[in-house]
């Protein structure tokens, strides 16, 4: 994983779900990125901690990465079965190296000025990910 205090491509630009780009950059406010997999079982339980958070703290921004799927229509599932409410983007195999991904789920938090402030790999709590965004 990247350290922190490393500075993320501002021009970083992804594809969306919905057909649209998402621009992976701060935007005024402390920005969680969520790096997961549609078949990762860690995934599948922590995403509604990160749903919760978004849901209850408008002072973050949250983009949840999809990495290492099949086709667009396993990670439609996977949003549609945890009712996510973020934007979804995907992510491709670059971005694993980019991004020194080595397992999901993996979140970095960015603060305004695009540096990393924060990173971890695995299952967190809801508080866990709020104080991380702080």
């Amino acid at each position: 994983m990247l350290s922190t205090d490393t500075q993320v491509n501002e021009g970083l630009v992804l594809p969306t779900l919905n057909n649209e780009f998402q621009s992976i950059s701060a935007q005024g406010k402390p920005l969680v990125i969520y790096f997961f997999a549609p078949w990762c079982q860690i995934c599948h339980m922590s995403i509604s901690n990160l749903q919760s958070t978004f849901e209850k703290n408008s002072n973050i921004d949250v983009i949840a990465i999809a990495m290492d799927f099949t086709d667009k229509e396993e990670v439609n599932k996977f949003v549609a079965r945890h009712k996510l409410t973020f934007p979804i983007a995907l992510g491709k195999e670059s971005l694993k190296n980019e991004f020194q991904i080595t397992g999901y789920p993996s979140y970095y938090v960015i603060n305004e000025q695009n540096l990393i402030t924060s990173k971890s790999l695995g299952y967190s709590t809801e508080l866990g990910l709020y104080l991380r965004s702080l």
